[in-house]
C-alpha cells in the first residue's frame, strides 16, 4: 500500500537524521511518482545527489523543484549554496537577490544566505543578514560566530571583539572564540592568557582537542615576548594537528615538481590566449604571510584598481569547473589535462566566475597566494596580466606559517622544510620561464621603502602614481585573510627578523634550507 505524502516526508526526515541517503533517494523517487506536482520530491533528490557527489544532477533537481513551486525560498537558498560548488557564482547571487525577501522571517535561511555571500567575498551583503537573523533569534552561537567573522573582514574589530566576549561570558571554554579573540590585537597583559590557561585545565587532556587554544596561547605569549613558552604552544598545536591529519607533504612536493615539468618553456611558447579584455587581472602570489594582502591593499587603493580578494576560482577552473565532492586541491592528472586546454577557455571561464566580484575598474587584484602554483596558466591565459610575486626572508616566512592554524604543510618543521624547498624550485622555474612577465617584490623592501616599491609596482602595471596608495590603512574594502587585522594598521617593521627570537628552536629548519640551496 502506497504511503501518503506526509508519511513519506516524515520517513525522509528520519533518513536524513540517520545520514541514510540511499533511503532519502528512494523516498524522493517515490514522491516524484505519486505526487509529481510536489517540489519536495526533486528537492529531496537534490539533497541526496549532493551527498553522492553528483553536483550537476543535484542542480537539475533543484531547478525542477523551483519550477514546481517558485515560492520555496528554502529550496532556492540551498540551491544558491550548492551553486558555489559548481562555480556558478552569478547564479548563486541571482537566486539570493530573488528569494531573500521571502526569507526575512527565517533566521536559519538568513544565516545560510549570509554564508553564501561570505563565500563569494560579498561580506557587505552578508552583514545585514546576520544582523537580521540575530534580531529574530538572539544569541544563537553559530550565527554570532558567523557575524563576528564577517565583522573582522569588514574592519568592525570592536564589534567582533564584543561578540566573542559575549560568547565567552556564556561559555568560558569556547576555544574557537578564544582563538579568534586573540587574533584581534596584540596582548598587553596576561589577562586573556590566564582565562585560556584556566579553560585548558578544564578541557580533555587529549591534545587534539585543544588545538585552537594552543595557537591562541602561543600568539599571546609571543605578543608578551615570552618566546620559549610561545614556541612550545605553537609546537604543541602543530603536533596535535599532525596526529589527526592524513597529510603527506610528498604529495604537495610531487605536485609542484609535476607543474615544473608540465609548464615548460616549450609549453609556454605555444599559442596563448588573445589579449583582448576590458579588465586586466593582477595576480598577487607567493607563500602565505609574505605580504600578499599588504600589496593587494596598496594596489587596490588606486583609482583604477579594485581588489577581488582571494578566490579558489583559478584552481577550480583548472580542475574542470567544480569542487568534486570533498576534493581539496588539485591533482597531477588535472594539471596535465589543463595544460592541453585552450588558454582562452581558461581565461573565459575564470572571468565569468569572478564577474560577481568586479566593478568597473580596469584592473583587479586576485591575491590568493597559492596561485603561485598556476602562474604558467595565468601567463598563457592572459598575456597582458600582471603577475606580482612576494618574497620574504625564508625564516621569517616559514615561522609565520608555522605559528598559524591554516597551512597543512607547516604543522611540523620537517614538512615545512620539504615544502619550502619545493616552492623555492618552483619560484626559480617561474623566474627562468616567465622572465619580465613577473615582478618580484620583497616584503622587507615594502616596509623599508613603501613609496619606492609602490611606484615600482605601478610602473610595472603602467599606472600613474597616486598618494592614496600610501594610505592603504584607510582602504575600507573588506579583507578576508589571516592578515585582516594587521593590514588596517599603518605599515610597520615589527615582523621583520622576528624568527631570530626563536633561533635555537628553528635551527633544524634553517639547516635544511641551507643544505637545500635556499638563498637568505
Amino acid at each position: 500500500m502506497a504511503s501518503g505524502f506526509n508519511e513519506l516526508i516524515l520517513q525522509a526526515r528520519r533518513a536524513i537524521a540517520a545520514n541514510d541517503w540511499a533511503t532519502v533517494a528512494r523516498i524522493a523517487a517515490e514522491i516524484q511518482v505519486q505526487f509529481p506536482q510536489k517540489p519536495d520530491g526533486p528537492y529531496l533528490a537534490a539533497m541526496a545527489e549532493r551527498q553522492f557527489g553528483r553536483a550537476e544532477k543535484a542542480a537539475q533537481y533543484y531547478e525542477h523543484a523551483l519550477q514546481l513551486d517558485e515560492t520555496r525560498y528554502d529550496i532556492a537558498i540551498e540551491f544558491a549554496q550548492h551553486c558555489l560548488s559548481l562555480n556558478r557564482y552569478p547564479q548563486a547571487r541571482s537566486l539570493l537577490n530573488q528569494y531573500l525577501g521571502r526569507a526575512d522571517g527565517s533566521p536559519v535561511y538568513l544565516d545560510m544566505a549570509g554564508q553564501v555571500y561570505s563565500a563569494m567575498g560579498l561580506y557587505e551583503l552578508a552583514w545585514p543578514l546576520y544582523e537580521r537573523a540575530l534580531q529574530i533569534q538572539p544569541q544563537v552561537e553559530v550565527v554570532e560566530m558567523h557575524k563576528a567573522a564577517c565583522a573582522v573582514y569588514l574592519g568592525k574589530i570592536d564589534e567582533a571583539r564584543a561578540i566573542y566576549r559575549r560568547i565567552l561570558d556564556k561559555a568560558p571554554g569556547h576555544q574557537r572564540a578564544h582563538f579568534e579573540l586573540a587574533q584581534l590585537g596584540r596582548a598587553r597583559d596576561r589577562s586573556h592568557i590566564d582565562e585560556m590557561e584556566e579553560a585548558l585545565e578544564a578541557r580533555s587532556e587529549d591534545p587534539t582537542g585543544n588545538i585552537f587554544l594552543y595557537y591562541a596561547l602561543g600568539k599571546e605569549h609571543e605578543d608578551l615576548e615570552d618566546w620559549t613558552t610561545a614556541f612550545d604552544y605553537f609546537e604543541s598545536a602543530g603536533s596535535a594537528v599532525k596526529r589527526v591529519s592524513k597529510y603527506d607533504v610528498a604529495e604537495d612536493v610531487d605536485l609542484i615538481d609535476a607543474i615544473i615539468d608540465t609548464c615548460s618553456k616549450e609549453w609556454l611558447a605555444e599559442d596563448a590566449a588573445s589579449s583582448e579584455t576590458d579588465r586586466t587581472p593582477v595576480f598577487v602570489v607567493g607563500l602565505p604571510r609574505t605580504g600578499t594582502t599588504l600589496t593587494d591593499r596598496i594596489l587596490s587603493a588606486h583609482s583604477c584598481v579594485q581588489s577581488a580578494g582571494e578566490s579558489q576560482l583559478m584552481q577550480m577552473v583548472l580542475r574542470g569547473g567544480t569542487r568534486a565532492g570533498n576534493q581539496i586541491g588539485i591533482t597531477i592528472e588535472q594539471i596535465r589535462a589543463a595544460a592541453e586546454r585552450d588558454p582562452a577557455d581558461i581565461a573565459e571561464s575564470y572571468m565569468s566566475a569572478i564577474q560577481h566580484r568586479l566593478d568597473d575598474a580596469p584592473y583587479f587584484v586576485e591575491k590568493l597566494p597559492e596561485n603561485v602554483l598556476y602562474l604558467g596558466f595565468v601567463a598563457k591565459a592572459w598575456p597582458q596580466a600582471g603577475i606580482v610575486h612576494l618574497r620574504r626572508h625564508p625564516m621569517d616566512a616559514c615561522f609565520a606559517l608555522f605559528k598559524q592554524s591554516y597551512f597543512r604543510f607547516a604543522y611540523s618543521l620537517d614538512d615545512l622544510a620539504e615544502y619550502y624547498l619545493a616552492y623555492d624550485r618552483l619560484v626559480r622555474h617561474w623566474r627562468e620561464t616567465l622572465g619580465s612577465r613577473i615582478i618580484e617584490v620583497a616584503y622587507e623592501d615594502i616596509v623599508k621603502d613603501q613609496e619606492g616599491q609602490t611606484r615600482r609596482l605601478l610602473d610595472y602595471l603602467g599606472l600613474e602614481f597616486e598618494d592614496a596608495c600610501l594610505k592603504f590603512d584607510s582602504n575600507q574594502a573588506p579583507v578576508a585573510t589571516a592578515s585582516s587585522v594587521q593590514v588596517r594598521e599603518k605599515i610597520h617593521s615589527r615582523s621583520v627578523g622576528k624568527w631570530m627570537n626563536f633561533e635555537a628552536q628553528l635551527a633544524p629548519l634553517y639547516e635544511k634550507l641551507m643544505a637545500g640551496g635556499v638563498e637568505f
